[in-house]
């Protein structure tokens, strides 16, 4: 069994993200300080974030097409670690 990673789970968002995406722009944010003591705060300060991404792998796509791409990216933190994750997602401006 791996043991559980040490990185922040902002750093493995981006890095998750860039793998699937070859975002051209990429904007983690940390927003669980504004949702403390809300439901879905476990404490750890990385429960709620925000993603901003920009890829040449949206181009075409429908905005719920563009947020599954995300989402799949991030299927198991979503059901284990993520309890909310806003999402702006494009492909790069023409």
């Amino acid at each position: 069994m791996t043991p559980p990673s040490t990185e922040p789970l902002e750093q493995t968002i981006a890095d998750r993200l860039t793998r699937a995406l070859s975002p051209s722009r990429l904007v983690v944010s940390n927003d669980s300080a504004q949702h403390a003591g809300h439901m879905g705060d476990d404490g750890t300060g990385e429960t709620h974030f925000s993603v901003e991404v920009e890829s040449a792998a949206f181009a075409g796509l429908s905005r719920v097409a563009r947020q599954r791409l995300v989402n799949a990216a991030l299927a198991d933190l979503l059901s284990t670690r993520i309890h909310a994750l806003a999402i702006s997602a494009h492909p790069p401006a023409d």
